[in-house]
């Protein structure tokens, strides 16, 4: 086993430390559900960055410090900048804008996009852009306890954070429609009918379940998976004959790595193959 290695994100607000190749990081502000700021945001952009940038880190958990993944954006924070109260109220709207782009796409774009399996591990309110931040991961297991709603109709927003996005993608159109423009809660049996998480698990049960399935992603073909993903990826609305030529092209790349041919040697000696990445 390797060493623990945290990475710096500027902020309290966000936690993230290496270790056997998976990286973790946790909104870390349990006293608020783990609600979002401007400064958080920015402390969960340069986690995803060293993550995805590290060699070392072959998977990704995303996950909520106490009884909650994410609730979302602060509300609180916002009331503050409406009254003028806050560092950000005097931001020009160009500004906002084009901060509000660059944040999203580092962030719920970065862990979509990202060539490493994420899992998004869910201990309860997934609500607002956490929702969408556990959407645009790979995997999501959730505890009992978890709770789950676009919540944007609530508070007057229209939805961020590649939300609609994801969520058309996993429910379809018109589920997604619904779950918006209602912005109904319900609970992590009804988003594993909905396909929205992949595992729902005892509370007490949940950390070990997350740390088995993350071990399993970093230990296995971390080239091929990154293929995966971008094959997946492009699939969503692609071209039929675009998606088979780069499922070409990405199998015969895989086929020339170490990984593959040291698994073609365990199938055949029935034994499981040990990956390295190359």
């Amino acid at each position: 086993m390797s060493a623990a290695r945290t990475i710096e994100t500027g902020s309290p607000f966000i936690l993230a430390q290496i270790e056997d190749g998976l990286a973790t990081i946790t909104f870390n502000r349990p006293e608020r559900r783990n609600a979002v700021g401007p400064e958080m945001l920015q402390a969960l952009e340069v986690a995803l960055d060293a993550a995805d940038r590290d060699d070392a880190v072959r998977a990704v958990v995303l996950t909520g410090a106490g009884n909650a993944f994410c609730a979302g954006g602060d509300v609180k924070g916002m009331d503050e900048n409406i009254r003028g109260e806050s560092r950000e109220a005097g931001m020009g709207l160009d500004a906002a804008i084009a901060w509000q782009r660059r944040n999203q796409r580092n962030t719920a774009g970065r862990i979509y996009t990202m060539a490493k399996p994420v899992v998004a591990s869910i201990p309860g309110a997934a609500a607002g852009a956490g929702l969408s931040f556990a959407l645009a991961c790979d995997l999501r297991i959730a505890s009992e306890n978890a709770v789950f709603t676009t919540a944007f109709a609530k508070v007057g927003f229209s939805g961020d954070y590649g939300g609609s996005y994801f969520l058309t993608q996993v429910v379809g159109s018109a589920k997604a429609r619904e779950l918006y423009l209602l912005s109904e809660r319900f609970d992590a049996k009804e988003a594993e009918r909905l396909g929205l998480v992949h595992w729902v698990v005892p509370p007490d049960a949940l950390a070990d379940r997350t740390r088995a399935l993350a071990a399993r992603l970093a230990s296995g073909p971390s080239v091929a998976y990154r293929y995966m993903k971008e094959n997946l990826n492009r699939a969503i609305g692609g071209d039929l004959v675009e998606c088979l030529d780069l499922e070409a092209t990405h199998h015969v790349h895989s086929g020339q790595t170490r990984d593959h041919k040291a698994a073609v040697r365990a199938f055949v000696e029935k034994r499981e193959p040990k990956f390295e990445g190359r």
